[in-house]
C-alpha cells in the first residue's frame, strides 16, 4: 500500500493516565506506518507525563507532546493539530475498530481524490453496543452530520476554515462540521464501516442536560453559520439520533 501520505493523530487528555496508556495502545496498534502521534496534556498531576515518557521511548521522533494549562479540550486539540506535520489529520480519544482503519482512510481519499473521510462507529458500554452511527452520506440541512471520531481532513481543510472555536462548551466539534460542510466545498469519502468504538458517556452524551446543552449550542451553531430555518435542522437531527438508538 502507498504509506506516502502522513497521518496526524491528535489525543487531548489531562490527569487520565490510565485512559492515556490506553488510547496509546489503540494507535500503536494501527498498521500505518507513516504516523505521527501528538499528545498535548493540560499539565496534569498524575502519572501522564510517565506515559509520555513511555510512549517517546517507543515511537521515538513520530511522538510530539506538550504539557501546558489550557482552556479545555478544543483548545488542546487546536494546540495538537497547530503541532502536526502530516497531510491528513485527525484525532482519537477511544478505540479503532481494527488495525486497518487508517490504513482505509488513507486508500479511500487517495482513490476518490476527497479532502478527507468518515464512517461508522458504534456507541459502547463495555462489551455491549448501546448506540450505532450509520449516517452514511447526506447535507447537514436534513440533520446529517459525520461521526466526529472517525472524521480525518486534509491539512487544507483546517488551513481554509480554522480550528475549533473554543467558546463552544459541548458542540465545537458540530459547529466546525457545518462550517465546512455547509456549501459543499469540502467533499467527504465515507466509508461503510466500523472505524470506532466510542464509550458511550461522552461530553455531549453523559445526561439529558448534557445532551440538552449541545443541542442548544447545535442550534447556535446552525444560526452563526446562516444555516436557514435551523429549527427544522434540530428536529431532523434529533429523530436521526433517536433511530441510532432504535438501531441497536
Amino acid at each position: 500500500m502507498n504509506q506516502e501520505k502522513k497521518i496526524s493523530v491528535v489525543t487531548a487528555t489531562y490527569n487520565d493516565a490510565e485512559n492515556l496508556r490506553r488510547i496509546v495502545k489503540q494507535v500503536l496498534s494501527q498498521d500505518y506506518k507513516n504516523l505521527e502521534y501528538i499528545i498535548v496534556d493540560g499539565a496534569s498531576r498524575d502519572d501522564t507525563m510517565e506515559v509520555i515518557r513511555e510512549t517517546k521511548e517507543r515511537m521515538g521522533e513520530r511522538l510530539l507532546w506538550i504539557s501546558e494549562p489550557d482552556s479545555g479540550i478544543y483548545d488542546a486539540l487546536n494546540k495538537g493539530f497547530g503541532m502536526a506535520t502530516g497531510d491528513i489529520l485527525g484525532c482519537c480519544f477511544d478505540e479503532y475498530a481494527h488495525p486497518q482503519v487508517l490504513s482505509h482512510m488513507v486508500e479511500i481519499i487517495e482513490r476518490e481524490g476527497t479532502d478527507g473521510v468518515h464512517g461508522d462507529l458504534d456507541y459502547v458500554d463495555g462489551d455491549t453496543i448501546v448506540r450505532r452511527w450509520r449516517q452514511g452520506q447526506g447535507s447537514i440541512r436534513t440533520g446529517w452530520m459525520p461521526g466526529h471520531p472517525t472524521l480525518y481532513l486534509k491539512r487544507q481543510v483546517y488551513e481554509t476554515y480554522g480550528y475549533y472555536k473554543t467558546d463552544y462548551r459541548i458542540s465545537a466539534d458540530y459547529e466546525f462540521m457545518i462550517r465546512i460542510l455547509k456549501d459543499k466545498k469540502v467533499r467527504l469519502s465515507y466509508l461503510p464501516e466500523v472505524l470506532i468504538k466510542m464509550s458511550h458517556g461522552g461530553t455531549s452524551t453523559n445526561s439529558l442536560g448534557s445532551y440538552l446543552a449541545g443541542m442548544k449550542e447545535g442550534h447556535r451553531a446552525l444560526k452563526e453559520n446562516g444555516v436557514h430555518a435551523a429549527w427544522f435542522t434540530d428536529i431532523c437531527r434529533t429523530l436521526r439520533v433517536i433511530k441510532q438508538f432504535l438501531r441497536k
